[in-house]
């Protein structure tokens, strides 16, 4: 949550080569929007510095870069800019931190206010600017579940703003890729921006995924809850390609006598690590990425989010102490996998799209079973 502003040239370097070592290719990074944009008129030219930077590491250790825009909500809390409050949306679930404190202010809604909206293009463009022609940019992800931050009132506010924003970007770099970090809650209910939005402006599509979030998948180890969402996103989204931009899980260490129930052995995960990578190659995935690098260091678990959602501290492939956990291993084995064409029998799909889209959180975990459910 920190590293832009306490930013150590040498440590991003030591993390992406660590990455790179284990078979990795890519790595996706949040703008935290704060730090990028302290003021609506204004982006920060040191934070686009250390942008070019990261993005020259990357290039140094063989890495492609994804970075994702007005970040938002990261792991339960929306980080907001203080200009951006005032307003009377977000998701009651989640806390706001702006300027380095919890509020209970509101955010206004980025798809109904034009200012803030003309702050987003802003910063966009002038990102895009700085990174423009960067050997080791693949693609800019425009928000991370944005959905849990605010919500448009329509699919057409949507489609406008997300048309908006890829414009900014190809504005300043024509050859620029564009996706939006989609998760599964927008397929468990319409959220107005989900895949079929997605895919009129955005070059492919990404979805998050974690059974420990969804009450009806077959416990925390369901790998197969992985796929499905991989392919529901391609069937919304008229048959575009999908990255699956996060799956993971929280782990503990040896043996605890309280433990959240999240959590999960460090081995199991490792194995549901493997049979997720499978699978989703499997589904014709573009790729799949993890959540996420490495644990938080115990020095940060009193402040939000690890302070009230203590499972957030251990999603990483890395100990905070920078020692591999087994999943690592699990990665290495799978690195060079070629990908597979998409498995197009959809006979599992019973519904069609306008249908489901009237009752989807009914709907999703019924096809669920019929996906379980069909001849393998």
């Amino acid at each position: 949550m920190r590293w832009w502003s306490e930013f150590d040239r040498l440590e991003v370097a030591t993390d992406f080569a660590r990455i790179a070592g284990s078979g990795l290719d890519s790595v996706r990074v949040f703008l935290t929007w704060e730090d990028f944009q302290p003021a609506p008129n204004r982006v920060d030219r040191t934070m686009l510095g250390r942008l070019v930077t990261v993005a020259d590491l990357a290039g140094d250790s063989g890495l492609m870069l994804v970075p994702t825009l007005f970040t938002g909500h990261m792991s339960g809390v929306n980080w907001i800019p203080v200009w951006a409050l005032g307003g009377s949306d977000g998701d009651d679930r989640f806390r706001v931190v702006a300027g380095g404190q919890v509020t209970d202010a509101g955010l206004r809604n980025w798809f109904t206010t034009p200012a803030v909206a003309d702050a987003q293009a802003f910063l966009a463009m002038e990102a895009a600017a700085a990174l423009r022609g960067h050997e080791a940019l693949w693609a800019w992800d425009l928000g991370n579940e944005n959905s849990n931050c605010v919500i448009p009132p329509s699919s057409a506010s949507a489609r406008a703003w997300l048309s908006r924003l890829v414009a900014a970007i190809r504005g300043s770099d024509d050859r620029a890729l564009v996706t939006v970090g989609l998760h599964m809650e927008d397929l468990e209910a319409d959220r107005r921006l989900g895949p079929r939005e997605a895919a009129v402006a955005c070059d492919f599509l990404s979805m998050h995924g974690y059974p420990i979030y969804a009450s009806w998948a077959e416990g925390p180890l369901d790998e197969q809850l992985l796929p499905f969402l991989a392919h529901v996103t391609r069937w919304l989204g008229n048959g575009r390609d999908v990255l699956f931009s996060e799956f993971g899980l929280p782990t503990y260490r040896g043996v605890g006598t309280t433990r959240d129930a999240r959590l999960v052995d460090e081995d199991a995960a490792a194995t549901y690590t493997a049979s997720a990578l499978e699978a989703l190659r499997d589904a014709g995935c573009l790729g799949a990425m993890l959540w996420c690098y490495s644990d938080y260091a115990p020095a940060r678990w009193s402040s939000p989010p690890l302070d009230h959602a203590p499972h957030e501290r251990s999603f990483g492939l890395w100990r905070a102490d920078g020692s591999p956990k087994p999943s690592v291993a699990a990665i290495a084995a799978f690195a060079g996998a070629t990908r597979r064409d998409p498995d197009i029998d959809g006979s599992w799909i019973d519904i069609g799209r306008d249908d489901f889209l009237l009752d989807p959180g009914r709907q999703l975990p019924r096809l669920y079973s019929r996906y379980r459910s069909r001849p393998s």
